[in-house]
């Protein structure tokens, strides 16, 4: 079946929306997948909710397609293409370092998170490792229930296939450098 040519103004949700409806994918045996409600995944498909890197993963793995998928780029130069794809939702942005990786295992953002907001607010987990490097700022990154506290300069290695949540405990905006590997 022929690739439907992607607006460039198609939101992340319609493209998911897009492959699972060509791929007769229902929305509960996506939830089933993902382990996302479907009322969740609803918001997403409909641009209500951006859903975050580790959520898009776990999409992508259920659809059977490359995560960046959803994050190509339609700009002609690469800091164009980069600064294209900063999403943001009321607590968190995120700026894909690694453009034109669709085939690649690892995947590198530059995140940002308010001060004393929760990146999403949910546990999210996918499989694979996930490195955070953290720019500026404070965070705490659970990971299932270990609680790691990070500071500028500071670093944690995990296993991403463990559910885990980052939030800024700091009153100043908190950045990181995450890199996620996906076998």
């Amino acid at each position: 079946m022929p690739q439907k040519k992607q607006s460039s103004k198609e939101t992340v949700g319609s493209k998911i929306k897009h492959v699972r409806t060509r791929k007769k994918i229902t929305l509960d045996a996506m939830a089933n997948d993902t382990g996302f409600s479907i009322d969740y995944l609803k918001k997403i498909e409909a641009g209500k909710t951006i859903p975050p890197v580790g959520a898009l993963l776990q999409i992508a793995r259920a659809l059977e397609i490359d995560s960046t998928y959803f994050l190509r780029e339609q700009a002609a130069s690469v800091h164009d293409r980069v600064k294209a794809y900063t999403k943001r939702t009321d607590n968190y942005a995120y700026t894909t370092l690694t453009p034109g990786a669709e085939n690649k295992h690892l995947k590198a953002f530059k995140v940002s998170i308010e001060p004393l907001k929760d990146h999403e607010g949910v546990g999210y987990q996918h499989e694979g490792e996930e490195f955070v490097y953290v720019l500026q700022g404070a965070v705490e990154i659970a990971v299932g229930d270990h609680i790691n506290v990070l500071e500028e300069g500071d670093s944690l290695h995990f296993n991403s296939g463990i559910r885990h949540r980052m939030r800024n405990i700091s009153d100043s905006r908190a950045e990181m450098l995450v890199v996620i590997y996906g076998p």
